[in-house]
Formats: C-alpha cells, structure tokens, sequence
C-alpha cells in the first residue's frame, strides 16, 4: 500500500519496534493473510511475492520482520535466542503484534521455513483464531539432513559472500544471521520438536516443499498431513528451500485453490 511503517510493542519489559507492511487489495472487509518469514528473512527480503500472491487470491497481506530482522529491533547485545524461540514468536510476538494492529480474527497465515513452524505453533496454541494456514519448507523436528546446510551457512557467511548479500535486507545483519545460525547449532536445540502440538491445529493446512529442499526431507511436511487429517500436500520438483522464489506461480496456483476453498468463500 504505502510501503513499511514501524510499530511499538511493549513485550515483556522491553519495547520493540516491528516493520510492518500491508499489500494487497486495501477492503477491509477481505480476509487477510500474515506473512512469516524465514530464519533470515525479512519484509524486504521477500520482495514482490507477497503482493502477487494477494493480488491473485482476493485477500489482504499482513508483512512483517520478525524482532532481529530486517529494520525491526535487533537482538540485545549479547542476547542468545534459547530453544523456545519460534514458540515465543508464536505465542507472544505475532499476538500482540496483531492486538496493537487492530486485527481481528479469524486470520489466516502464509509461513516459510522457521516461519513455517512459527505458523504452526501458533495455529495448534489460537485454534479458534485462524482459518487456514499455508507453510513451506516448514519444521516440525530437527533433522542432522538440514543441520548440514545450516553449518554451510555459517562458513558462507564468515568466509564467503553471504554476509554482503544478506546486509542489503537487514540494518543489523550480525543480529539477523547469528540470532538464527547459532540456536539451529546450538546442541540443546537438536532435540526440538513441535510433534505434540501438530494435532492441535484445526484449521485446514496447506504445506509446500521442494523435492531438493537442502534444509529438510519430505518427512517434514508428510509427518504434519499424518497429524492434521486436513493437510494438502504440494511437492513441487526443480525446487529447492524457498518454494516461492524457485516456482512462484505453482505457490501461488496452489494457495490461491487452497484459499478459495478454506477462507474465501466463507468469509465474503
């Protein structure tokens, strides 16, 4: 609409700022679509997709960076993401984001990778909130498949040109790589898993991943179709860990069929 805009939250203590941006048709009375970005993402970073995809289905899109990321509040000097950090996104970021927004529910949420299992989280902990949610290249448990990417990442980052290619969408990139980078190699994270959260989702689930996704196996979104009897499986081929930059109009084709039959029509 007219580009991002910063919003305050008060969240335990401290004050955050979060970037913001809506896309999309500007009726209020569409139902609306929350981005999650990635573990490295940001509101810039996933440049026009978000606009295209609301554009195609009819709904609003709510944007954001994730506290850490792109222009919102960096991370603390010193401050070390713990285990449970896409869970207090889930359960205490995205929802008092949305309170200070005005949001009302039901809402619908569009997550990739760490946003995927962000999404998630919050679907199993706000049944009653949101309608359908879309993830990509979710996780649901750590695999040793995906830790391998992860520590190549690093050696990118530290030795290569990553660092450079990432500045250009974060104010603070160190916050943004290390915030993510040293929780998925920190050891106590191996063990994470939202498997017992998986049935607590209620709303119909859409989940993407690309048969040469480097970060996860397709256990990761055949596992979530096992526990939430209305999952729609896309496996998409030429495709790797960002579905929406390798085939956009697949993603787009599939979420907006998805949509139509989850939100869409019920809610005009």
């Amino acid at each position: 609409m007219s580009g991002p805009e910063r919003v305050t939250l008060d969240l335990a203590g401290r004050r955050l700022e979060i970037e913001v941006d809506w896309v999309g048709p500007r009726d209020a009375d569409r139902p609306l679509l929350v981005f999650l970005h990635e573990g490295l993402g940001s509101v810039a970073m996933w440049k026009d997709f978000p606009a295209a995809l609301c554009d195609a289905c009819g709904v609003r899109g709510l944007v954001y960076s994730r506290p850490g990321y792109g222009r919102s509040t960096p991370r603390a000097p010193g401050e070390r993401w713990g285990v449970d950090f896409m869970h207090r996104e889930a359960e205490q970021v995205l929802p008092a984001l949305l309170d200070a927004l005005g949001v009302d529910a039901p809402y619908a949420l569009f997550g990739h990778s760490d946003g995927g299992s962000i999404a998630l989280i919050h679907a199993a902990r706000f049944a009653p909130r949101v309608s359908a949610a879309v993830v990509m290249a979710p996780h649901w448990v750590v695999e040793a498949f995906g830790l391998v990417s992860i520590r190549a990442a690093r050696e990118a980052y530290e030795h290569g040109d990553l660092r450079e290619k990432l500045a250009k969408y974060h104010a603070d990139v160190d916050s943004a790589f290390y915030g993510w980078n040293d929780i998925w190699l920190n050891h106590a994270f191996e063990s994470w898993t939202i498997e017992s959260l998986l049935a607590q989702i209620a709303c119909p689930v859409l989940a993407i991943q690309g048969t040469g996704d480097p970060y996860g196996t397709m256990r990761q979104i055949e596992r979530i179709a096992e526990a939430v009897p209305a999952t729609r499986l896309v496996k998409l081929a030429e495709c790797g860990h960002s579905p929406h930059r390798d085939r956009p109009d697949a993603v787009i084709a599939a979420t907006r069929d998805f949509l139509n039959q989850a939100i869409t029509g019920r809610q005009r």
